[in-house]
């Protein structure tokens, strides 16, 4: 296995920064509920998603190689004084099987690892 820094992509070679993930478990249905935050998005700056060829999915690369995600919605947040400032993306996603979950959680520990994040309970 090769050594490749975690990366997440939203479309082909325009690799995005996590803000921060959050994870929970539905009670009813024990479904596992990922959602990722993005401060902000490569993808959009300088209008790059009309540029690249849209993987229509999150890529998520690790060393393990490549985990692609259909998002089950994906909420863009605008703020600033004329309402058209983008502040936030918020990505979210169920993750039902055991051995799926249990891939995510390696790259997200590498993911953290390789930039700075740390795992906190709220």
């Amino acid at each position: 296995m090769t050594s490749t820094t975690p990366s997440i992509q939203f479309f082909a070679g325009i690799f995005e920064e996590l803000s921060n993930v959050s994870l929970r478990r539905e009670v009813r249905t024990g479904k596992r509920i990922v959602m990722m935050k993005f401060n902000q998005l490569q993808a959009i700056a300088g209008l790059n998603s009309f540029t690249k060829q849209s993987l229509n999915s999150l890529l998520l690369t690790d060393e393990e190689g490549e985990i692609s995600i259909t998002p089950s919605s994906t909420k863009f947040i605008f703020g600033g004084d004329e309402g058209d400032e983008l502040q936030g993306v918020e990505c979210q996603f169920a993750v039902e099987q055991d051995d799926h979950w249990e891939r995510f959680m390696r790259f997200m520990n590498r993911y953290a690892e390789a930039n700075g994040m740390e795992y906190g309970e709220r």
